[in-house]
C-alpha cells in the first residue's frame, strides 16, 4: 500500500536546453533527499538519470528519465528530459504526465531556443510553470540582466520565489520568511512584496483583508491563491540555484514540496471519448474509487527486458493483479508486477493512487499514448494529440547485409514505438525507405541504438525532399469506366469537383451524390479512387494536399457496376480534375536559427541569400555572438552542417523546424515533373 495519498504527490518535468543542468540538478535533489549516498558524475558515467549507454558514452541526456523520491512526508516524480533541439521531441511528450514544467535556464547562456519552446508548450498545456535558474556559482554572470531577459521573454508575472546572495553561495529567501541578506538583484522584501501584490490579484476578498490590514498575508494564507495564479499563469516563479555547490537546493525542494500543485490542484490534460464528430470531452478527476484511467507516456524496448511501459495514473487505482485494457482492446492484461522508478532501477509497489507514475512490463501490446482503463465503457478514451515540431531531416536506409530486410523492419518498428519524434517512409517513386528524424544528432544517435540494441546495420544517403502536390483552383472533373472483356462488365461513371483548400488542411472527400446516381455502397470506392491520387500524386509522384473533392453526380448499371469500377472512374476523375485545377508541387520551408561569432555574420547571411532564403532577423548575444534567424528551403539544407563548419571553422551552430509548404521555382517543378513522366514511361 502507498503510504501517501494524492495530496502528497508531486510530478515536475525539468525542461530546458543541452547545458542548463539538468541532470545535475536531479543528482543534488536526489541527494538533498538522502535518496541516493552520493552524487554521481556525467564526466564519469555515473549519474542516476542518464544511464544508457549512449548518454554514459555522449554526457548529456538523450531521453527522459523518471525519479520518484520521497522528501519530508510528500512523494515527487521528478522527469529529466533531454535539452538538445533535436531531441525536443522527446522531452516535450511526457508534459500530459505533470502538473509542472521546472524549466531550468544556464544562468550564464541566458534564455535560449528550447528555453521557449519549453514554456510555449507548458503554458499552450496550461501547466504551471516555474523557471530554476541554475549556475548561479559562475564568475562574471549577470543575474540581474538575466532576470530583466527572462521578465522581458515570458512577462512580468516572473517574480523571484528567492534571490542569490552576494557571494551566490546561497540564496536569500523572499517568500516564507523573507531574508535580509544583501542579494545580487533587488532587496528580498522588495520581491516579497510584488509576489503578494501579484497573488492577491486573483482572490479578491484575500485582496480586501490585505488593503485593509495593509500587513503581510502568511504562506498559509497565500496557498490557495497562490496555486490558483500558478494554474492561471498569473504567476511564474522564478528561483536561483547552483546544482554544482548545493546553493539554494534546499529551497527548492521546500517550493516543490509546499507551493508546487498536487494532481488534485493542476490542470489535467484533456481526454476525449469518441470519434470524428463523435468525440467528445471527458472530464477525469484523481478520485481513488473511480475506474481506472491512465496514460502510457513512455515506452521503453529493451531487447533483454522486454517492452516497458511507464503510465501516469489520473483517476482510480493500479493494484498488483488488476485487469486493465489498453485502449479499445477487447482483451485485458493482468498487471502481474507495478514498478516506481528510479532511473534504471525499479521498485515493485503493491499500487499506485492517482498521479502516481508508474511502470509495467512485458506487456507486449502496450504503445505509446495507449489509455489504460478498466472498464469496457471506456474503449475510446484518448488525449488530444500534442502539437509536436514534425520530422524534417530524413535520410534513405537499407541493411548493409542481405536478408536484413525483415531484421531492419522489425527494429524501426521497435524504435518508433519508444521515439514519437522518428517517422519511417517508404517512397515507391524512389524505392527508397527514408527515416526521419529532428536532425543530424537525433538520426545519429537512433541509427547507433538500432545496431548497439538490435544489430541491425545500416547504409544511408540523402533522401528524396518530401514535396508535395496541390491546385490553385477548382475544376470538374469527369470518367465513365466502360470494360467489357467476354464475361461480366465492368461500368462505372464519375463527375466530381475539386477546389483548393487553405494550405495544411489535408484532404476532405464530400458526398453530394442525390437521387441514387451512384448506389452508396459505391460512394467508398469513389473516394477510394481519389486516395490512390493523393497518396501517389498526380504531376510528380508526391503526396497531394489542400484539396476538397466533391462527388455531385453519375452513373452505373445494374448489372456492371462493381466496386472496381468506381475506383477507376474516381481515381480518372479526378485526374482530369487536376489538369484543369492549375497543379503546382510545393516544397518545404524551414525556420532556421544559426549561433555563430559576429565575425562571420556577412558570410553566413551571404549563403543563406544564395540558398534561396531569407534573413528575418539578427539579435548580438554575449561573447562576441550573433543569432541569425531566417527562413529557407529544406532542399538547400542539404550538408549545411559541413557548410557552416566551412565558414565558422566549427564555431557555428544551427537549429531548423519545418515551417511551412510554398509553391518550387519552375525550374525545379519542370525538373520534378519531367522525372516523374519519365519514370512512368519506364
Amino acid at each position: 500500500m502507498a503510504h501517501y495519498t494524492s495530496r502528497d504527490i508531486r510530478n515536475i518535468a525539468l525542461l530546458g536546453h543541452a547545458g542548463s543542468g539538468k541532470t545535475e540538478l536531479v543528482e543534488a535533489l536526489l541527494h538533498h533527499a538522502g535518496v541516493i549516498k552520493s552524487r554521481g558524475s556525467l564526466a564519469r558515467g555515473t549519474t542516476t538519470s542518464d544511464f544508457d549507454q549512449q548518454e554514459k558514452r555522449l554526457g548529456h541526456s538523450v531521453d527522459t528519465t523518471v525519479c520518484s523520491m520521497a522528501h519530508d512526508g510528500q512523494h515527487i516524480n521528478l522527469i529529466d528530459t533531454p535539452g538538445y533541439p533535436d531531441l525536443l521531441g522527446r522531452a516535450l511528450r511526457i508534459l500530459p504526465a505533470v502538473e509542472t514544467a521546472g524549466v531550468v535556464i544556464n544562468a550564464q547562456m541566458g534564455v535560449e531556443m528550447v528555453t521557449q519552446k519549453a514554456m510555449e508548450q507548458a503554458d499552450e498545456r496550461a501547466l504551471c510553470r516555474l523557471i530554476i535558474v541554475n549556475k548561479i556559482d559562475v564568475p562574471e554572470t549577470d543575474l540581474e540582466q538575466l532576470m530583466e531577459q527572462i521578465r522581458e521573454q515570458f512577462g512580468s508575472e516572473c517574480l523571484p520565489l528567492n534571490l542569490p546572495a552576494q557571494d551566490s553561495d546561497s540564496v536569500v529567501d523572499c517568500f516564507f520568511e523573507p531574508g535580509s541578506d544583501a542579494t545580487k538583484i533587488t532587496s528580498a522584501s522588495q520581491a516579497h512584496t510584488e509576489i503578494i501584490d501579484q497573488v492577491v490579484e486573483v482572490d479578491e476578498e484575500l485582496m480586501t483583508v490585505y488593503l485593509e490590514q495593509g500587513e503581510d498575508l502568511s504562506p498559509e494564507q497565500l496557498h490557495d491563491p497562490f496555486e490558483k495564479a500558478l494554474r492561471e499563469g498569473h504567476l511564474i516563479p522564478v528561483c536561483f540555484v547552483s546544482a554544482r555547490t548545493g546553493a539554494g537546493i534546499p529551497e527548492l525542494m521546500q517550493i516543490f514540496d509546499r507551493l508546487m500543485p498536487n494532481p488534485s490542484e493542476g490542470n489535467p490534460p484533456q481526454f476525449l471519448k469518441g470519434e470524428g464528430s463523435e468525440e467528445t470531452s471527458v472530464e477525469v478527476a484523481p478520485d481513488p474509487d473511480r475506474h481506472t484511467v491512465a496514460h502510457v507516456f513512455k515506452v521503453s524496448v529493451d531487447p533483454f527486458v522486454g517492452k516497458m511501459g511507464i503510465f501516469r495514473i489520473h483517476q482510480g487505482t493500479v493494484a498488483c493483479n488488476d485487469q486493465l485494457f489498453i485502449g479499445d482492446g477487447r482483451k485485458p492484461f493482468k498487471v502481474a508486477h507495478l514498478f516506481q522508478l528510479l532511473g534504471k532501477q525499479t521498485t515493485e509497489v503493491s499500487q499506485g493512487v492517482p498521479g502516481d507514475i508508474c511502470a509495467v512490463a512485458k506487456v507486449e501490446e502496450i504503445h505509446l499514448d495507449a489509455v489504460l482503463h478498466d472498464s469496457h465503457d471506456e474503449d475510446y478514451y484518448h488525449l488530444r494529440a500534442m502539437d509536436l515540431p514534425p520530422p524534417m531531416m530524413g535520410l534513405a536506409i537499407e541493411p548493409l547485409r542481405r536478408g536484413d530486410e525483415q531484421k531492419l523492419s522489425d527494429a524501426l518498428q521497435k524504435m518508433c514505438a519508444e521515439d514519437p519524434s522518428i517517422q519511417v517512409e517508404h517512397n515507391a517513386t524512389a524505392n527508397e525507405t527514408v527515416l526521419r528524424g529532428m536532425g543530424d544528432l537525433h538520426l545519429r544517435l537512433v541509427l547507433e541504438r538500432m545496431k548497439e540494441r538490435f544489430n541491425v546495420e545500416v547504409t544511408t544517403h540523402p533522401p528524396s525532399i518530401a514535396y508535395r502536390e496541390t491546385i490553385q483552383t477548382k475544376a470538374e472533373g469527369h470518367h465513365r469506366h466502360k470494360k467489357q472483356t467476354g464475361g461480366a462488365g465492368q461500368f462505372g461513371e464519375v463527375f466530381l469537383r475539386a477546389e483548393a483548400l487553405e494550405q495544411g488542411t489535408g484532404f476532405e472527400f464530400v458526398n453530394k451524390v442525390v437521387g441514387g446516381a451512384i448506389p452508396s455502397q459505391f460512394i467508398p470506392a469513389v473516394e477510394k479512387g481519389v486516395r490512390q491520387v493523393i497518396e501517389s500524386g498526380a504531376i510528380a509522384g508526391y503526396p497531394m494536399e489542400g484539396i476538397r473533392v466533391t462527388v455531385y453526380d453519375g452513373k452505373y448499371h445494374s448489372v456492371d457496376s462493381k466496386e472496381v469500377a468506381f475506383v477507376a472512374a474516381g481515381k480518372k476523375a479526378f485526374l482530369d480534375a487536376v489538369g484543369k485545377a492549375r497543379p503546382t508541387i510545393l516544397e518545404p520551408i524551414v525556420n532556421l536559427q544559426i549561433i555563430a561569432p559576429n565575425a562571420h555574420m556577412g558570410d553566413i547571411t551571404g549563403d543563406i541569400a544564395g540558398k534561396r532564403g531569407r534573413i528575418s532577423g539578427t539579435t548580438a548575444l554575449a561573447g562576441g555572438k550573433v543569432s541569425i534567424s531566417g527562413q529557407l528551403p529544406l532542399a538547400e539544407m542539404e550538408n549545411y552542417q559541413s557548410t557552416l563548419k566551412s565558414i565558422t571553422g566549427g564555431e557555428g551552430s544551427y537549429t531548423m523546424e519545418f515551417s511551412h509548404y510554398e509553391p518550387a521555382p519552375q525550374a525545379v517543378q519542370k525538373a520534378l515533373t519531367s522525372a516523374f513522366a519519365d519514370h512512368d514511361e519506364e
